[in-house]
């Protein structure tokens, strides 16, 4: 038999995906554009000045994996894909508008 090693995915905590989260501006502006009702990629991709299709999309499926965005793709021509907050999503930018307040009282 041969000596076969199980790798295992680390599992994240809440609190390692929220770090994780939290520290990339690009998680931030995208859950912040859908907060403001811009919930389609090439929306988004426009609104937010810099980021990237491939980042973008990355950024999509963590959080959708992360429990804060639903995705929901219509069987159209052309495809049409919107993104939502789910109620962790929404709590999250609840708490990074609080965020926001603190710093523009300084």
């Amino acid at each position: 038999m041969k000596n076969e090693k199980k790798i295992s995915s680390p599992t994240l905590s809440d609190y390692q995906k929220l770090e994780d989260v939290i520290g990339c501006k690009w998680s931030v502006a995208v859950l912040t554009s859908i907060a403001k009702g811009i919930n389609r990629p090439g929306e988004i991709e426009r609104h937010i000045e810099g980021i990237s299709t491939k980042v973008l999309s990355e950024r999509f499926r963590k959080l959708t994996a992360y429990g804060l965005l639903l995705k929901h793709a219509y069987a159209e021509l052309p495809p049409r894909t919107e993104y939502e907050l789910t109620n962790k999503g929404k709590s999250l930018i609840n708490i990074i508008e609080q965020i926001h307040e603190l710093d523009a009282t300084e």
